[in-house]
């Protein structure tokens, strides 16, 4: 078996399909960097990231693919599940690989390549939405609204343009708990920030919630407000916890004012 090892990165996975190439391999898995290897393992490249082979390659994509099926290659990227990386480096090799003037494999959903990257690009997308309809902002004194997340995948950056839509006049910060970083708006653009590891969070990394002293006075009442009428609206003779946990996972009560 051989494996190839990469950085974790989308260009460390367009650098391996150059070198499985170049190299005229067909390695049998794609690995990150540090992960166990499989069984039965023979044989280890490890690929070194290169921005003029991961374009190369990338170029190469968007002359044999539709701009659906790159879309599908990067979002589903975003979900950082390691079972992504072999089928994800299998499905672009697949695209190289075809016959000139043959039908794409972009919708060839017999392929388990094919099948299991569209599957998790799903996921993701679904992510997507949970983010849109359950970020709860807090207002603080200055004006500037934050929003504290923490998704399964990736997907901060795939709702920043939502919001900067939907809010474009208002200050806010959406941060991600989870890995550590955010985007902040200032009414005109938008601007990936982190906090470096001494630096004294605005917030509470636990619960989301901003310090008393930092919230408005007014954002005080409307979380109280919101409260009440959350336990208002909740019927005793029709509550389903069920559905309630399909269409609101547990996992992203933490964060949410009705909730805490």
């Amino acid at each position: 078996m051989l494996v190839y090892t990469f950085d974790r990165t989308l260009d460390g996975v367009l650098s391996a399909v150059f070198d499985a190439f170049s190299l005229h391999q067909r390695p049998d898995a794609l690995i990150g960097k540090g992960e166990p290897l499989p069984l039965f393992c023979e044989e280890v490249h490890e690929v070194e990231t290169a921005d003029d082979r991961a374009q190369r390659v990338w170029a190469g994509l968007e002359k044999r693919v539709s701009k659906e099926a790159l879309r599908l290659i990067t979002i589903s990227f975003q979900s950082e599940l390691p079972e992504l990386n072999t089928p994800l480096f299998h499905y672009i090799c697949k695209v190289f690989r075809q016959p000139e003037g043959t039908r794409s494999i972009e919708r060839n959903f017999s392929d388990p390549d094919v099948l299991a990257v569209t599957n998790i690009f799903r996921r993701v997308m679904h992510e997507r939405l949970r983010m849109m309809q359950f970020v709860r902002f807090q207002k603080a004194k200055d004006g500037t609204y934050l929003g504290v997340v923490a998704p399964d995948h990736n997907v901060l950056p795939l709702v920043v343009a939502h919001f900067k839509d939907r809010f474009g006049d208002q200050p806010w910060l959406l941060y991600d708990a989870k890995r550590r970083y955010g985007f902040y708006y200032d009414r005109q653009e938008v601007t990936r920030i982190m906090f470096q590891n001494g630096d004294a969070l605005p917030f509470d990394l636990g619960t989301g919630k901003l310090s008393d002293e930092m919230l408005s006075e007014d954002d005080k009442l409307f979380q109280d407000l919101w409260r009440t009428y959350f336990k208002a609206i909740c019927i005793k003779e029709r509550m389903n916890p069920r559905k309630q946990l399909n269409d609101m996972p547990q996992r992203y009560w933490k964060y949410m004012t009705e909730k805490q």
